[in-house]
């Protein structure tokens, strides 16, 4: 029985906890990184946050959605000016950098495409739109 108990956490343990990262200027002090965490082995989907940072002056997470943990594309444009769009699905959420905030929440992106972060079986991406990859 005292085996049970100790096991018990490695039941409620997530298999998947990872993310990937856009820097937005080419430098680690302007980066968006989306996250997707599962709380349950038997969950089919998971957390999926995004960590908006413009360093030194905001870093914030902020929750999107429960999404599949799998084959989710979580698509990324840029409005200019810190304004970005991300998209899964018929989701939007629309977030600035300049103090790090979740704008809005609509069904329509804005602005130019950048790429996708791409959650896989084995791994988080981000790819570039245009790139052969996507």
């Amino acid at each position: 029985m005292r085996k049970l108990i100790f096991l018990a956490p490695l039941l409620l343990a997530g298999c998947y906890n990872d993310s990937a990262t856009f820097y937005a200027d080419s430098s680690q002090e302007h980066t968006l990184t989306v996250r997707r965490q599962q709380d349950y082995f038997w969950s089919d989907e998971g957390r999926f946050t995004l960590l908006a940072t413009r360093l030194p002056d905001c870093q914030r997470r902020i929750d999107l959605a429960e999404l599949p943990l799998e084959d989710t594309t979580v698509e990324l444009y840029s409005e200019g000016d810190n304004h970005w769009s991300l998209r899964a699905g018929k989701q939007v959420w629309h977030v600035e950098t300049q103090s790090c905030a979740l704008v809005a929440q609509d069904s329509t992106p804005t602005g130019t495409k950048v790429g996708d972060f791409k959650a896989e079986i084995d791994k988080m991406s981000f790819v570039e739109a245009g790139d052969a990859k996507n």
